[in-house]
């Protein structure tokens, strides 16, 4: 592949490098020229383009990432269509993801123009959730890499969701004075909520004295109808030979490890006996939030081999703080759609139309801004907020006496970034998730906003929610609250596509119709679209 100044005479064929305007006609970024296309451009003036031309042997991005991704061997794992030079795996099913780094490392080496990323092995997800992604870089790349990446991927298997399975779990309460029976209650409810996406159930619950006999015993009359016993000390272990790890060899079982280098989830304690498994849950296994003893117990609902080994292991990349992404039980962990907020960006300075503010666009007399944000008032999205920069008081002028909430983005030239800071910098305390609003979109209705508030609902407020059309993505988008901290590290000219693409959630695409695409940056766009410019 050339890439570099190509003549116009010379154009047909190659992949604009950057967006050109000419004359009222914009080509967006990787637009393969076409004669009529060259026509245009020598009609404007344009002698040369910034672009990549492709050469024999050469294959176009998204050939090369399908044909990678195509030879990947995988289990349970839904491979999307390219765009881009991208091709995205989900998760189809529930359970621990597992790769082979060795093969990831071997293809990233080949050469810098392919890469594949992925989630980190063993993690937990859920369907939809995005697992890896394989990018080609350049807009095309030599045939004989790709080939050589396929050579590979078609030795090993890559990528595997191993998925949860329904066990049969039996619980063991330590007491001692002092513990209260709520402590007592909560632990088994958040203990099943843990089971819940596996369809694990508690099939029963016995409580023992803080004494490695009766513990012992309570054990074993818990395994003779379950197939894994969870211990929930009333004191924390402080010895290898406590009460609990005493109590699984007293039963004849074997302590596979005591202590694990996870913090929080220091204390677990990992057995078996007569092949069934026991956890001595540590202290914090008693919350919903993450902790050691998910990590275990998610690999073995996947039907994994937990050994010794595989607990040390889990000390580098392990837990010193809570990860927010990954989806585990919450106390709260499914929000109302109240908890949705709405920020309707509207601070931009219509660069492309010359002069007017399209905003301030009159659709059947109503600006288009207000006729956004009408839209999003009238959504079950709890409050919405206008962010606004260039010619603030007259977009505030034309929202005149609707229920909004403002913020103010000085640094509006800056670009797209910064106005998406400060919306989410003005979200209420306890937001779930910002439902970002282009103020340009003029076909985006209340319907379409409450049906992408719906599936952030119903997928628990974890996950992206953006909306597509024809497969592929557009807007507006839900982001989850897991995701702020990254929005607030944007810079420039970009928006939120780049951190949704790096799979750190996961991305459920909403079918809303055309609606999805159509935004007015152009003066050709507004026409088509039946706004009329104003001064």
């Amino acid at each position: 592949m050339r890439f570099g100044p190509v003549r116009i005479a010379d154009a047909e064929g190659a992949l604009l490098a950057h967006a050109v305007l000419a004359g009222e006609r914009r080509f967006p970024k990787a637009h393969r020229v076409t004669a009529d296309d060259v026509a245009v451009f020598r009609e404007a003036g344009i002698a040369e383009v910034i672009a990549a031309v492709l050469e024999r042997g050469d294959l176009d991005e998204d050939v090369a990432a399908t044909r990678i991704a195509a030879a990947i061997l995988s289990r349970n794992i839904e491979v999307k269509p390219a765009a881009t030079g991208r091709v995205n795996l989900h998760a189809a099913v529930s359970g621990v993801f597992t790769v082979d780094a060795a093969i990831v490392e071997a293809i990233n080496a080949i050469d810098p123009a392919i890469t594949i990323a992925t989630l980190a092995d063993k993690a937990a997800v859920e369907p939809g959730r995005m697992v890896a992604t394989v990018k080609i870089i350049p807009f095309a790349i030599a045939g004989h890499l790709v080939e050589e990446a396929c050579a590979i991927l078609a030795e090993e298997p890559l990528f595997e969701v191993h998925p949860f399975a329904a066990v049969r779990v039996g619980l063991v309460h330590t007491v001692l004075p002092g513990l209260k029976d709520s402590v007592v209650a909560k632990t088994t409810r958040i203990t099943e909520e843990r089971l819940g996406r596996s369809g694990s159930v508690v099939v029963g619950e016995k409580r023992a004295g803080h004494d490695a006999r009766e513990v012992s015993a309570a054990i074993g009359e818990m395994l003779a109808r379950s197939d894994v016993a969870i211990v929930f000390g009333a004191s924390a272990m402080c010895d290898f030979d406590d009460v609990i790890p005493a109590a699984i060899r007293m039963a004849g079982g074997e302590v596979i490890r005591a202590g694990m280098p996870v913090d929080p989830g220091n204390l677990l304690v990992l057995g078996r006996i007569g092949g069934k498994t026991v956890i001595g849950a540590p202290g914090c296994a008693r919350s919903p939030k993450e902790n050691g003893f998910d990590w275990v117990l998610d690999r073995l609902l996947a039907g994994l081999d937990v050994t010794s080994r595989d607990i040390a292991g889990m000390g580098v990349g392990g837990l010193l703080m809570e990860i927010p992404t990954r989806p585990q039980p919450r106390e709260a962990r499914r929000p109302n759609g109240e908890a949705v907020h709405a920020v309707v960006l509207a601070a931009g300075r219509s660069t492309r139309m010359g002069g007017p503010n399209k905003l301030l666009a009159r659709f059947g007399g109503v600006p288009l801004i207000r006729r956004v944000a009408e839209s999003a008032l009238a959504s079950k999205a709890k409050s919405v907020t206008v962010v606004t920069g260039h010619q603030a008081e007259r977009i505030r002028a034309a929202l005149d006496g609707l229920d909004l909430r403002f913020a103010e983005n000085p640094d509006f030239a800056s670009g797209l970034a910064s106005s998406l800071r400060a919306g989410v910098t003005a979200l209420p305390v306890g937001s779930a998730g910002a439902l970002v609003v282009l103020g340009d979109m003029p076909e985006v209705s209340t319907a379409d906003l409450d049906r992408l508030i719906a599936s952030f609902v119903a997928s628990g407020g974890q996950q992206v929610v953006r909306a597509s059309h024809g497969g592929k993505r557009g807007n507006p988008i839900i982001l989850p609250r897991a995701m702020f901290a990254e929005v607030m590290r944007l810079e420039g000219d970009v928006g939120a596509r780049h951190i949704i693409e790096t799979g750190a959630v996961g991305v459920i695409d909403v079918e809303i119709g055309e609606g999805a695409f159509v935004d007015v940056d152009t003066a050709e766009a507004m026409a088509e679209a039946g706004g009329v410019l104003q001064d």
